[in-house]
Parts: C-alpha cells; structure tokens; sequence
C-alpha cells in the first residue's frame, strides 16, 4: 500500500489575515510525498528530507486523517522531499498538506479527480464524476483541517491550499471554506528569498486585521479579476504589517505587472504577465541581485496537485 503525489507552491495575491478573504496563485515549485501504509502499524511516522529535526506533526495527522475518512485507519510511514523552502511565504505546509493527503488516497487505491462543482466535497457515486472517489477539493479540506489541527496556520489557509491543489489563481473564504474564484493564468515569477524564515503561526494578527479596510479593497479588485493591482497593494499593506521592507517592491514596481510580500514573509514575489511588453524581470532580478538570500525564476501553473 504505497502511494506518491505532488502539489505546487504558491504567491500571495491577498493575505487573509485580516478579513478571512484570501487569494493565491500556484507556481512551478513542487513538494513530493510517498505514504507506506500498514494495517499493523502503530500510528504514522513522517519524515521531511529536507530538515530531520523539522515538526512531522502535519503530515502524519494529513495520513491519520485520510486513512479515518477513506480507509480503514492504516499507519505507516510518509516522507516528502520539497522544492518549496519552508517557512519563506511559499505554502510549504499546503503544499506538503496537499502532496500527503494525495498519496494516501492513492496508496488506497482510491481515483483521485475534480468533480465539476466548486463547492463539491463528495466522495465515489455522490460526485459528478462516478469514477471519482476523492475530489480533489475534499482531500484539499482535509488538508486544511490538519494544518488547523497541527497548529500550523492561523487562517486554514484554504486560499494557499487551493492555488497549491487546484492551480491557477484561487480566491476565498477562509472562514467557511469556500472557494469563490478560480482562474487561470500565466505569469513569469521571480521569487526572492532572504535568509531568514517567518512562521505563520507566529504572525501578529492584530497588526494585520489593523490593515483590513485595505483587505477589503484588494478583495473586490481581484473578483473583479484585477489580480496585478490586487497583489501589489497587498503587498505594501503587508509588508508594513508585518514588519517587512517596502523597497524590494518597490523596485520591482516599474518592471513587473505585480508583487507582493508572500504570505507572512519573507519571501518577495513579482509576476510578469505574458500579454504585458513593459515588463522586464531581468531587470528586477537586477535590483534584487545585492540582497542576501537566493532567487528563483519560475512560472504559474494551472493543473495543480496529481498522484504520481
């Protein structure tokens, strides 16, 4: 009973920390999981190849959880690899979240797909898709569920986690759920990456519901589909928030369709729409080039989380 899967990284178009309204897009960036599972076992070891002194707990609840719903409570073991730096605004804990519940569904022998609705969390015949056992939004809640459990997010996080399993641009309802918006899109992505980390768990809310009449007009603009503005306003609403240098952003603003703080920081994000001319990401890379810390090209992607 072995299974493997992949889910995305993901930038920040709108923090959800002040309103429970959030926006993320996913990116090239991808965080594996393998699941062993043993009816014999006694509960679920994890392990994270990047860091083996790093907090397992998520993971193995993602496995607890999924085998309790979809099968009969197997342990076993689970360990990811990653692309996506943790702690660094990223959504490594969506994307490892995502990954894990994926490849425990798969070494249930369950099919994994989208059932047609938005909303849909049904499992096997109640799906759109007969052939359907889990979609892709319910094992995507399940996820969520166990970063909410494990104490890894402050919000859910469902805005991170559905840009990481479903692709594209996702907007949401963190407080219900809800997944209001999704679109696609295709964006060159410059990311930079200082060295310190920043937990989200360890965010000062107050600080950033301090900030929600700029919340709210970063939401409407980007159901409007007003993504580039949203995200630029976001991040220098953020980044005051929170603590973190405008001037980064403000650097990319004259090259770059967007750019954000991402997530709780620190990593900086700005996107190039493919259909804008007067975009130049060299140019940012350029003026990001002194800072400490590494940078990483890379692209949106639409198709999102898949068994491997």
């Amino acid at each position: 009973m072995e299974g493997r899967a992949a889910a995305l990284g993901a930038g920040t178009v709108l923090n959800a920390l002040a309103t429970g309204t959030g926006a993320a897009f996913g990116i090239d960036v991808e965080t594996r999981a393998t699941v062993e599972l043993d009816p014999a076992a006694d509960g679920v070891e994890g392990k994270i190849a990047e860091d083996a002194d790093a907090d397992t707990d998520l993971i193995e609840r993602c496995v607890a959880l999924a085998t309790e719903r979809w099968g009969d409570g197997e342990g076993g073991r689970v360990r990811t690899d990653s692309d996506v730096p943790l702690a660094a605004g990223l959504k490594s804990s969506s994307a490892a979240a995502n990954a894990t519940v994926l490849a425990t569904c798969d070494a249930l022998g369950l099919a994994v797909g989208d059932g047609g609705r938005a909303s849909d969390d049904a499992v096997g015949d109640d799906a759109d898709d007969p052939a359907v056992d889990v979609t892709r939004l319910a094992a995507c809640r399940l996820g969520v569920r166990a970063a909410r459990e494990a104490g890894v997010t402050v919000t859910g996080a469902f805005d991170d986690a559905t840009a990481s399993m479903l692709g594209g641009v996702t907007v949401t309802d963190n407080d219900a759920d809800e997944l209001r918006v999704r679109e696609a899109v295709d964006w060159d992505v410059l990311v930079w990456t200082p060295p310190e980390r920043a937990y989200s768990a360890d965010a000062d809310v107050a600080r950033c519901e301090a900030v929600a009449p700029m919340a709210d007009l970063v939401a409407d603009l980007a159901l409007d589909g007003r993504y580039g503005e949203a995200m630029t306003v976001n991040g220098l609403a953020f980044s005051a928030a929170l603590g973190f240098d405008a001037d980064p952003a403000v650097e990319a603003m004259p090259h770059a369709t967007a750019v954000s703080l991402s997530g709780t920081g620190p990593s900086v994000v700005a996107v190039a729409d493919s259909d804008d001319p007067e975009t130049d990401l060299d140019a940012v890379a350029d003026a990001w080039g002194d800072r400490p810390g590494t940078l990483r090209r890379t692209t949106t992607r639409n198709d999102g989380a898949a068994v491997e």
